[in-house]
């Protein structure tokens, strides 16, 4: 039996230390595997054309191109490459600017090897991933300024199962996940997906839970972090 090809990871970010600690995180698991490291923006273009890499984490602030900015190239110069940024900042501006700017993933550096490892492996399977701590800062932001009527036209067009699901999605768990929480299928839950995405008008379930956040759509209870 041929066993499946590792996951292709560029790790991109101006602190040498920390680079060094992501890759030998990733050298322990047997599924990762680190393809090459850059220290800023204009480097990880280069490496990002010159390898393809599944996956590339990608700090918000180095020397040069921005993460942000570099995300929007990767997404046009390597559209099967995910990126995941990884950052310490915690404004929600520079996630929704992220999202638009391609990034299927927002973890923070505080995030433990696990939350890392399981990002990684989610985006490569093409789905999105927020960090909890910043879906619940939004998530207050948001709730605050939504008035009953907009909170309304949203929740219109989704049906309860929509909405649960919408909930699952916005805490950061994968379709598996949502779909044990709920006892029905993973097929399912892409159903429901798919659903909601059509409805909300969205291309990605990280910008359907982005949309439900900002729409003060997700109680507080269903957020963890």
């Amino acid at each position: 039996m041929v066993e499946p090809a590792a996951i292709r990871v560029l790790i991109a970010d101006d602190h040498a230390l920390f680079r060094q600690g992501i890759r030998r995180l990733i050298d322990a698991t047997g599924d990762i595997e680190v393809v090459g490291e850059a220290a800023n923006g204009d480097d990880t273009i280069a490496l990002v054309e010159d390898l393809a890499p599944d996956v590339v984490l990608l700090d918000v602030m180095m020397p040069g191109m921005s993460g942000i900015d570099a995300a929007r190239v990767i997404k046009t110069a390597s559209p099967r490459t995910r990126v995941v940024i990884l950052t310490v900042h915690t404004n929600e501006e520079f996630l929704f600017d992220a999202i638009k700017a391609g990034a299927m993933g927002y973890l923070l550096k505080d995030a433990s090897s696990e939350e890392l490892l399981r990002a990684i492996r989610v985006v490569f399977q093409g789905e999105g991933l927020l960090a909890p701590t910043m879906a619940a800062k939004i998530f207050k932001e948001f709730a605050r300024t939504a008035s009953v009527q907009e909170l309304a036209s949203v929740l219109a067009p989704l049906t309860q199962r929509e909405v649960e699901i919408l909930q699952h999605v916005t805490g950061g768990q994968a379709n598996k996940e949502i779909a044990h929480r709920l006892g029905i299928s993973e097929r399912t839950v892409k159903n429901h997906l798919s659903n909601i995405m059509e409805k909300l008008h969205v291309n990605s379930r990280t910008q359907a839970a982005v949309y439900a956040l900002r729409a003060g759509l997700v109680p507080p209870s269903t957020l963890s972090g």
